[in-house]
Formats: C-alpha cells, sequence, structure tokens
C-alpha cells in the first residue's frame, strides 16, 4: 500500500471487549479500501492523459527508445495497479458479505494491524508464512 494512504487514515482503536468485525470495523476497513482505490483510479487516469500528451515522435532513434521505454515502464505499474483494483472490489465484496478479516486458509481471525497494513489480506500470518516457504520451495 503506498505510503501516502497510511498517513491518511486513523488506525483503528479497538473497544475493550468488542467483537471483532464488527460494523465499525467493517466501515473502518471499507473506508480505507475505497479511498485506496479512488487514489489508484487517479493515478491511471493521470497517466492515460499524461500518456496523450506527451505523445510525440522524436527525431532522435535514442530519444525515441528512451520515451518508449518509460512508457512501457508505466504501462507496466498501471497494469498491476489495474490488478489491485480488482483485489480491492473483491475484498470490498467480502466486506458486504461479511466474510472479511478471516483467513481463507484457516478461518482464524486475520487481526486489525495486519489488515491495516495490508488491507486485501487473506491470510493470517501463520498461513501466509507457509505459503510464501512453498514458493520458495516450488522455484528452486
Amino acid at each position: 500500500m503506498s505510503a501516502e494512504l497510511h498517513k491518511q487514515f486513523t488506525p483503528y482503536e479497538p473497544k475493550k471487549g468488542e467483537e471483532y468485525m464488527n460494523s465499525d470495523q467493517l466501515a473502518h476497513f471499507r473506508k480505507i479500501l475505497e479511498d485506496w482505490k479512488a487514489e489508484l483510479s487517479q493515478d491511471i487516469d493521470r497517466t492515460v492523459h499524461t500518456m496523450q500528451d506527451e505523445a510525440t515522435l522524436f527525431a532522435d532513434p535514442n530519444d525515441r527508445a528512451s520515451q518508449e521505454s518509460d512508457m512501457a515502464l508505466e504501462l507496466r505499474n498501471r497494469d498491476r495497479e489495474r490488478k489491485l483494483i480488482k483485489k480491492i472490489d473483491e475484498t470490498i465484496g467480502k466486506i458486504e458479505a461479511e466474510e472479511y478479516g478471516y483467513c481463507d486458509g484457516c478461518g482464524v481471525e486475520i487481526g486489525l494491524k495486519r489488515l491495516e497494513a495490508r488491507p486485501t489480506a487473506t491470510l493470517c500470518i501463520d498461513c501466509k508464512t507457509l505459503d510464501e516457504l512453498r514458493e520458495k520451495q516450488v522455484a528452486k
């Protein structure tokens, strides 16, 4: 998640004896996700307009190659953000279904702090660690 977004929201402070993923907590995470999605959408729109405005044909092959390289990098970043927006939408769907905040692997609570660090998390820290270990073993 972008550092700027972390600065924009106040961390949720659970009240003593408060039930996990109650309506206040779900509303808190929904707001974080919707703000993040809006920020990403603005970045994508800004990139499209910038690319249209800067679409210049350079006579020098080095300048043209540099511009194409910059545009390719920018497009890869925006594609990554587009995929993240899809994941944010899926996460908002989980909030609406009241399935948010629980591990897809084992069903335990993911935890407020982990969800604030990565609002789209679907695995608890233990399942995520096991998942990463499996990935490393398969990659070798």
